[in-house]
Formats: structure tokens, sequence, C-alpha cells
């Protein structure tokens, strides 16, 4: 029991860490032009999550990890997308976020920390990780694409 609350606690820690990491690098990235190449970059870096269902540890039913993904793209994408903007300033395309992104970040880990101790009365921490790694991953794509589709044509303007 003792080592269970301590893999809870190791883990809000970790992602606490994460997240503000993430404010950070999101805040900082607004700042600089961005690029197809950075744009592309993290779903390509975060797909190597998947490696995870190599372990039985973190095999879960099909319809759960298809409901994660879909909740993901549909629900957590959606404020991400309507809140990103990419901005031409003379040749350099920028990410440009709303005031809202912040709050909209804050809210969605709030929810993921708040749900987190209600999926784990139903699976094990690793499965509850591998949902949440889905939900994320889900989350990430719509986004991006948007992205990648503004940088697109804002590149083609310039041409």
């Amino acid at each position: 029991m003792l080592a269970t609350k301590t893999i809870q606690a190791a883990a809000i820690i970790m992602s606490l860490l994460a997240f503000s990491a993430l404010i950070f690098l999101r805040l900082r990235a607004g700042k600089r032009p961005t690029s197809l190449r950075k744009l592309i970059a993290p779903p390509l870096g975060m797909a190597t999550g998947f490696i995870m269902f190599a372990f039985p540890a973190a095999h879960i039913p099909w319809s759960w990890g298809l409901s994660a993904l879909g909740t993901g793209m549909l629900v957590f994408s959606f404020p991400l997308v309507v809140t990103t903007r990419l901005e031409k300033v003379k040749e350099d395309i920028y990410v440009r976020q709303s005031k809202a992104f912040i709050a909209i970040l804050v809210i969605m880990f709030s929810i993921r920390l708040s749900l987190h101790t209600v999926v784990e009365q139903y699976m094990s921490i690793v499965q509850t990780g591998a949902i949440f790694y889905l939900v994320a991953f889900g989350m990430i794509i719509p986004w991006r694409l948007a992205m990648v589709s503004d940088y697109l044509r804002l590149q083609r303007m310039n041409n």
C-alpha cells in the first residue's frame, strides 16, 4: 500500500514538473519563429510512448484505448486548436496563443489530475498512465495538424 501511494505521489510530482515545463516552453515558443519541423516533432517524439503497450502491464481493452484516443481528439484538442493561431511577421511565421491558452491548459491539467484518482479505482497505475497517454496523444494530433495546415497556408501566401 505504501509503495502504491509513493508511486502515485511521484506521478503527480512528475506531472506537475512536466506541466510547468510545457507552460514555459509554450510561452517561449511565441517569441521565436516556428518551422514545419518544430510543429511535427512533438507528436513524432510522443509516438514513441506507444512502446509501453508492448508490456503486458500496460494492456487495456481496445474499447478503452479507442475511447481515450477519441476523447483527446474530439474534446481536449478543440480548445487548443481554437486558441492557437499562426501569424506571419515579415518572412517568419510565429505561433500565437490567445490569453485563454494558459487557462485552458490549467483547466485540462486539473481535469486530468481529478480524473486520475477516479480512473485508478478501476485499473492499475500503469493502465491509468496508458489511458491518459492516449488522451494526450489524441489531443496533440488534431492540434498539430491544424497548426501544420495554417503554417502551409501562410507559407503559400509568401510564394
